[in-house]
């Protein structure tokens, strides 16, 4: 056994972005593919997201002055707005004129000067962050796993979703548009593979006819940080969560449960 003290947790955000679906039915979120290549989650279906940086912080605190929220909240919506605009091309979170061609010009921008702070003084637009519902915080932590995060994950709602979105071939090959439902589907048929996160999380998702009804659950359950465990029971080992998080399961047999 190592002495090493472990590695702090990795700050990290992801979001939710539903659209209705082109031809009813349950509502669609959008997800995407990681590269294989990636340390974490390599060739897993995830949501868009990634880890909180020093200018995400750094512009929470210039929120956090307002009082509406904390420094540390801000900075990881900021975080999500970010990172939902750099991997999708979405400006999500976000307030003023904005259109397909200025969110294209936006990204690219992103892209070189890789903070939103400069992004935002260039086309003038302002933080919305109402437009954002926190969700779940999960904190798996796993002696195995080199990088442990300790991630948000919030909802956004696209509407009719008639936009067009494009993966930024650094870290994700694949991004579509899905039912939740359809994604639990697609991994039992081995189409996709999904860590044990994502999976609990996109039953949780099925359970909603609407984005509403998600939201409005989302904002009836306190977030609090969910951190699995393994527990023995009847001569098996699960890996199980808090049962009053809003999640319709809360266990799955270990050797069954992929963890990043």
């Amino acid at each position: 056994m190592s002495n090493e003290p472990a590695a702090p947790a990795i700050p990290a955000a992801t979001i939710i972005i539903f659209r209705n679906a082109p031809e009813g039915g349950p509502p669609q979120v959008l997800m995407t593919i990681r590269s294989k290549g990636m340390v974490f989650a390599g060739g897993m279906a995830v949501f868009p997201g990634g880890r909180v940086d020093p200018a995400d912080f750094a512009l929470g605190e210039a929120v956090a002055s307002s009082g509406a929220m904390t420094a540390d909240e801000a900075a990881h919506q900021i975080a999500a707005v970010r990172e939902t605009l750099e991997e999708t091309g979405l400006a999500l979170g976000l307030a003023g004129d904005i259109d397909a061609a200025r969110a294209a010009q936006a990204r690219a921008m992103l892209a070189q000067v890789g903070a939103l702070a400069p992004v935002l003084e260039a086309f003038g637009w302002q933080l919305d962050l109402a437009q954002i519902t926190p969700f779940a915080r999960w904190f798996p932590k796993n002696e195995k796993i080199p990088r442990v995060y300790d991630t948000r994950f919030y909802l956004a709602n696209l509407g009719t979703g008639a936009v067009d979105v494009s993966i930024d071939h650094a870290e994700n090959t694949h991004l579509f548009w899905t039912t939740a439902q359809g994604a639990l589907d697609a991994a039992e048929r081995g189409e996709i593979k999904l860590i044990f996160p994502t999976r609990r999380n996109l039953e949780r998702l099925a359970l909603f006819a609407s984005y509403e009804e998600a939201r409005a659950q989302a904002e009836a359950i306190p977030v609090r940080t969910i951190m699995p465990q393994v527990v023995e029971q009847d001569g098996q080992t699960w890996l199980t969560i808090l049962t009053d998080a809003g999640y319709p399961v809360t266990a799955e047999l270990l050797e069954n449960a992929a963890r990043g």
